[in-house]
């Protein structure tokens, strides 16, 4: 009997990513963003019994760039999607594809003890994860 070998989200997630205030304005957001390779933005709770929100780059294009808005006039909240579906850090990567694919998202982040630790991405699952399952 064969075992499949196990890799985690926590061991392809990215650990760095940019969290903004609901509040903060596209423009802000945008002047915040840290890194490179971000695709979206974390929206952070505004309590600690709220929920987490996300932004697409491709929702502020849709929304912002496509309808001609000014990012400085529309904020964060107007064009997040909240509550977002988030995955345990210990999830099985190929049970988070499927879970990718039956909501139709592309990233999630990955949340331990009601806090977000990453996000992880079909991405990361396919280009650090796949390769290590061979």
């Amino acid at each position: 009997m064969t075992h499949k070998k196990l890799i985690h989200v926590r061991e392809v997630m990215k650990t760095r990513f940019d969290m903004v205030s609901g509040m903060s304005t596209v423009a802000e957001a945008l002047q915040q963003m840290q890194h490179i390779e971000t695709k979206s933005l974390i929206v952070d709770k505004r309590q600690e019994d709220d929920e987490y929100g996300m932004v697409m780059l491709s929702d502020i294009s849709r929304e912002v760039l496509a309808r001609d808005r000014a990012p400085g006039r529309v904020n964060i909240y107007e064009i997040m999607s909240k509550p977002v579906i988030s995955v345990d850090p210990e999830m099985d990567i190929r049970y988070c594809a499927r879970l990718f694919e039956r909501f139709d998202i592309s990233r999630a982040p990955v949340v331990e003890n009601r806090r977000i630790i990453g996000i992880v991405s079909h991405t990361d699952m396919v280009l650090r994860g796949l390769a290590q399952l061979r």
